[in-house]
């Protein structure tokens, strides 16, 4: 039987936890003067543990991963409304109004318990590779110590990004360790940076032995992206227990003392060489192929196996059917915003792999078809790029692309701006750039991202947008800039002009035009400067006229805009502590910050 961690009463686990240690572990006494009773299998064995936490059905399959990064201004559920909230689900969940009570996460088995059967396994592991692992002389039980801590980190970020301040839990459970309150974020933080230093001493880089040839397993490289993730997080905005959103007051946790950690941590990765930029296509052709070779520009991934995870099911393009390429019909259950494709440079290659208008049609040998302007698909996924079919009802098993190279020159970027200024940052933002766009298009962006270091930052906001999205990176990024509200509002902004064919919408044309060729489906209209006249003109050629306008006050209505958030977002970005867990935590948790 799985374990199911209960926070709050976890006597259970906790009797467990302590029997664990006489089976899994020999005594002192037999390893006195010798490690080699802890063999390197039972520790590997302990650190894959905790690999199983990441893939449990309410855990990142099925919780966080669909949920936690929805709404921000360049993604949505598909599709957001107002008049479903309060629903007590889905939508509350990602349009800032999430209650303890909500019926997707108040559940003993939902992913912050999950996190936390996660942090439990990661601390016995640790532990125990600590008294009779001899890591000190053993470079086998050294990496697996580092790869259990920097799991543990992940974990641990994860929830401080879902819910705040969380219990702070960093040995194994006892007796006197089952009730916890909160634990303000800047001592986890700090917690976070001191294991990650210590991790990226422990392990190896990527290829340099046969655990880190593979994307599924901790690398040095990655660790160090990971340490760089955490500082810029440590030093940004959030809101806080005592109700005000700013930066930490600890001086530990300044832009001036974590910047540079960001700063040398990423050069470390990106100097060392051991990764590279490929196409941006490449990468997610890569992901959803199940390569997970070391090397390439992903860093670690967050792995499942053939029929586990739902990462095409719910990033992917739609399949309304078991077709041709997938038994699975599914896919689109989130998007980008329905201007978000409008606002990348036409160029840009990232555009339509990120933004894709169509699904495929209902038949066994499907096509493509168009859908409407309110629920694009993510591109970046594809069932149709896999190189095997799906086992599963509604589970892929494609790996979840934690972090790749590209946030590593970004953060570097971002990082070096503000201690050196963007004559010096311009380096680490430009083969973001030079890979998706003509070579006199980065001439120009630079040109005006290095006018000054404010231009250089709103640069990195942009660019991170077009370059992430459907990544889910993007709300961390906004709340930690302190421009949630504002993007946010701005996003609002934006479909109603959209939808009115006003401002920089405004040289749209108000249908599509489409052709069929094989299964594949060519669209004119979805440029800026394409016009009706000229679709009609295409009809002549093939081309079929929309059947309704593509844009428009009944296809991105008010129900839709107005769906997106229904709180303000930096003041409700966090989730309360599901009220399961705080009912059986001998009052020791609660949500009153949240105002519950």
């Amino acid at each position: 039987m799985k374990k199911i961690l209960n926070i709050s009463v976890v006597s259970m686990l906790l009797a467990a936890s302590l029997a664990s240690c006489d089976m899994d572990a020999p005594n002192k006494s037999s390893l006195e003067g010798d490690v080699v009773g802890y063999t390197y299998k039972l520790a590997e064995t302990a650190v894959m543990g905790i690999h199983q936490s990441f893939g449990e059905t309410n855990s990142y399959r099925g919780r966080f991963l669909p949920y936690y990064g929805l709404n921000t201004d360049v993604e949505m559920i598909n599709v957001p409304s107002a008049s479903k909230t309060p629903d007590g689900g889905k939508n509350d969940l990602t349009a800032y109004n999430a209650t303890p009570n909500n019926t997707q996460m108040n559940t003993e088995n939902n992913a912050y318990a999950k996190f936390y059967e996660g942090v439990e396994r990661a601390n016995k592991a640790i532990a125990d590779i600590r008294e009779y692992g001899d890591p000190e002389n053993r470079p086998e039980m050294a990496q697996l110590l580092g790869e259990a801590m920097t799991l543990r980190a992940i974990l641990y970020l994860d929830l401080i990004k879902g819910w705040g301040d969380v219990p702070y839990r960093f040995e194994p459970l006892t007796s006197a360790t089952i009730y916890q309150e909160r634990t303000d974020r800047d001592v986890i933080y700090k917690r976070l940076l001191d294991d990650l230093k210590e991790a990226e001493d422990l392990v190896y880089w990527p290829n340099a032995n046969d655990i880190t040839r593979s994307t599924e397993r901790v690398n040095k490289a990655f660790v160090k992206a990971l340490r760089a993730r955490v500082a810029l997080y440590a030093a940004g905005y959030s809101y806080r227990s005592d109700k005000t959103v700013r930066r930490s007051n600890d001086p530990e946790l300044s832009v001036a003392t974590l910047y540079p950690i960001v700063r040398d941590e990423c050069l470390s990765v990106i100097n060392q060489g051991c990764n590279t930029l490929g196409t941006f296509e490449e990468n997610f052709r890569l992901l959803c192929q199940d390569d997970v070779t070391a090397g390439k520009e992903s860093l670690w991934e967050i792995p499942f196996s053939d029929g586990r995870g739902r990462v095409l099911y719910t990033f992917g393009v739609e399949h309304s059917h078991a077709d041709q390429y997938t038994a699975q019909n599914k896919g689109g259950v989130n998007g980008p915003l329905p201007n978000l494709y409008y606002d990348y440079d036409v160029e840009d290659v990232r555009r339509d792999i990120t933004c894709v208008p169509y699904q495929w049609s209902n038949s066994n040998d499907a096509v493509q078809e168009l859908r409407t302007v309110k629920e694009w698909c993510f591109g970046k996924l594809r069932y149709e790029w896999m190189n095997r079919r799906v086992t599963s009802t509604n589970d892929d098993g494609v790996n979840f692309q934690y972090m790749r190279l590209a946030d590593v020159y970004l953060m570097a970027a971002e990082a070096i701006n503000e201690l050196e200024g963007p004559s010096a940052a311009a380096q680490y933002m430009r083969p973001i750039l030079e890979r998706a766009l003509p070579v006199a298009k980065v001439a120009a962006l630079m040109a005006q991202y290095t006018a000054s270091k404010e231009a250089f930052f709103n640069g990195i906001v942009e660019q991170r947008a077009f370059e992430f999205a459907g990544e889910m990176l993007r709300k961390a990024d906004l709340i930690r800039w302190n421009l949630i509200d504002e993007k946010m509002a701005e996003a609002k902004t934006r479909m109603q002009q959209l939808r009115n064919r006003e401002g920089a919408y405004a040289d749209l044309p108000e249908y599509l035009y489409t052709k069929t060729i094989g299964e594949n489906i060519i669209i004119y209209g979805l440029n800026h400067g394409d016009t009706d006249d000229q679709g009609k003109a295409l009809e002549a050629e093939g081309y079929e006229r929309s059947k309704s306008k593509w844009l428009g006050e009944e296809k991105i209505t008010d129900d839709l805009i107005d769906g997106l958030y229904v709180n303000t977002p930096s003041t409700h970005a966090y989730w309360p502590i599901w009220q399961t867990f705080v009912d059986k935590s001998n009052g020791t948790l609660n949500n009153s910050w949240l105002g519950f």
